[in-house]
């Protein structure tokens, strides 16, 4: 059964009731993000609402300062939530390499990043966005750069930024498929449509092509698929239809 990313649901409290409405329309899982567990108070509420409704989360997102600056924090809560695999989720734009190398040393910087978390038994890697497909002036494919410089970093796929990056997402996967341990699954408006939701739709109400996608990812091994939208204005109707249409492929 597919995962869901609790972010798409970050404008519509109050957690327990997301988590109660996933579970009744048959999600199993859920992925993390870093505001769910800023504090103890929060990760005490994320715990108990995994525990009343029966959704485990395998999956979770943390950011590169919590994840460089305090390790001992960031696997306290993978452990208090059962997270087997984490993905550094972004890198501002001021702090964004301009060349191959850079983006190279950046790869291996996440690679240093992820060594007590590996150490844990705990997969680690990086979730793109769009930005890692735009080339670079020297020619450079950051995503390329970035998995050459981290040799065992692992690879939550976003498909639907792949496109937006201008890429061809099964020449990725084919490409980079050992890697791959996840995958966000959302998909794209016809253009000029939705924009009040920045352009995203419900899965298998866009155009991407999920039926091929899902099996050159299901052939490559990937194990967790990720429903999200990154701004619905209904996340119920999201997370209802979309569960709907993967079922359907």
């Amino acid at each position: 059964m597919p995962s869901y990313q609790l972010y798409s649901s970050r404008n519509f409290p109050p957690l327990s009731d997301t988590l109660t409405m996933l579970a009744g329309l048959g999600y199993q899982d859920v992925e993390g993000f870093g505001g769910l567990y800023a504090d103890d108070a929060k990760l005490a509420d994320l715990a108990a609402g995994l525990k009343a409704t029966g959704l485990t989360m395998p999956t979770a997102h943390f950011g590169l300062d919590m994840l460089e600056g305090n390790p001992d924090q960031a696997l306290k809560i993978a452990r208090t939530l059962g997270i087997r695999h984490i993905y550094c989720p972004y890198l501002m734009p001021d702090q964004r390499p301009n060349d191959g190398p850079g983006w190279r040393a950046f790869g291996a910087r996440l690679e240093a990043a992820g060594r007590p978390y590996k150490a844990a038994g705990i997969g680690f890697g990086w979730h793109n966005h769009d930005f890692e497909f735009v080339p670079t002036a020297d020619g450079a494919i950051p995503q390329a750069e970035i998995l050459a410089g981290g040799p065992s970093l692992e690879w939550e796929i976003d498909v639907a930024w792949v496109i937006r990056g201008g890429a061809d997402p099964v020449q990725w996967i084919r490409r980079y498929g050992a890697r791959i341990t996840a995958a966000h699954v959302k998909d794209i408006a016809p253009a000029g449509e939705n924009t009040a939701e920045d352009g995203w739709a419900d899965v298998g109400h866009g155009t991407v092509n999920w039926a091929s996608l899902l099996a050159a990812l299901r052939a490559v091994g990937c194990k967790h698929f990720v429903m999200e939208h990154d701004n619905p204005s209904d996340h119920a109707r999201f997370a209802k239809r979309s569960i709907l249409a993967l079922r359907m492929i």
